[in-house]
């Protein structure tokens, strides 16, 4: 058993709810920071929209939902949200401005034992590990989307990581449900997405420049690998915002994929933002891919 009981999630966006919401389901007190009540308000209406997803997927009852509900709470006051902390996970934008800001201000308020970590996806932690104000409690955890079904937690850390703190975060992860999946040296991406981008990248770029349309490209994947989704159905599961700006920071002055990010834009500004609104490349509850007919010729 880690001495992990209080954590806080900042960053209540599509990844983070479900973070905040798989560790409380799984007997952490759980609190939810973001920027204002807007965002508080819609975090906890992410949350809340998870019951069907557990139910369906892993079989949990209205009452184990419930109880995980009640182990929550959710603040736009940052001292409010970390003064018990005895664990930060940060799931803000992939913006370096906003990390390293945040991890600045939490460094003031959060007890100086309180261990940080970063779901990152594309930063390893040295990048901020100095704003942090506590190198050796600092590390990186990295979840995939829909926690509660693709249970794995990516974790690396530093030169500078305590090992009992790296130790402490891998049983942590096995807490809360999750595989560790330990790295062993900084790697952008860690494993996950060092596997996943060039595919994403490739599906990018085939629509930017109008070779293939999107349900084609999925077509392509689905049939040729056996795979449950293709590219364009993980842009709808990852949010189109979060896929916009990680290309715009990675590919941004690549004039390949200038297309893409103006299509994804377009319809951003549209409200398709993906699988969390309701409509990106597919509608959902019921998305094309996952018709059985989808495949067929």
């Amino acid at each position: 058993m880690t001495n992990i009981h209080n954590v806080t999630v900042a960053g209540g966006g599509v990844l983070g709810s479900q973070i905040a919401y798989q560790s409380a389901f799984k007997g952490k007190k759980v609190t939810i920071y973001d920027i204002n009540d807007q965002a508080v308000a819609a975090a906890e209406e992410r949350v809340k929209n998870l019951r069907d997803s557990y139910k369906h997927d892993i079989n949990a009852t209205d009452e184990q939902f419930d109880a995980g509900l009640n182990n929550m709470s959710f603040t736009a006051d940052m001292a409010e949200a970390v003064k018990d902390a005895d664990l930060v996970i940060e799931a803000v934008p992939e913006k370096p401005s906003i990390k390293h800001d945040l991890y600045q201000n939490l460094a003031k308020l959060a007890p100086k034992d309180t261990i940080f970590t970063s779901n990152s996806s594309t930063y390893v932690p040295s990048t901020f590990a100095a704003d942090t104000g506590r190198p050796d409690k600092f590390l990186n955890m990295h979840f995939a989307n829909q926690v509660w079904l693709y249970n794995t937690a990516e974790i690396m850390g530093t030169d500078q990581t305590d090992p009992k703190v790296f130790d402490e975060i891998v049983d942590y992860a096995k807490e809360i449900g999750m595989v560790p999946i330990v790295l062993k040296k900084e790697q952008p991406g860690y494993v996950l997405n060092t596997l996943l981008i060039p595919l994403l990248e490739a599906a990018s770029y085939l629509w930017g420049q109008g070779i293939a349309d999107p349900e084609t490209v999925d077509k392509t994947w689905m049939i040729a690998t056996g795979a449950p989704m293709g590219p364009f159905a993980i842009f709808d599961v990852v949010g189109l915002r979060t896929a916009f700006n990680i290309t715009k920071e990675q590919r941004g002055d690549n004039p390949d994929f200038k297309p893409f990010l103006e299509k994804i834009q377009k319809m951003m500004d549209e409200g398709k933002t993906g699988k969390d609104s309701g409509e990106g490349f597919y509608t959902y509850p019921n998305p094309a891919f996952a018709d059985p007919d989808f495949l067929k010729a």
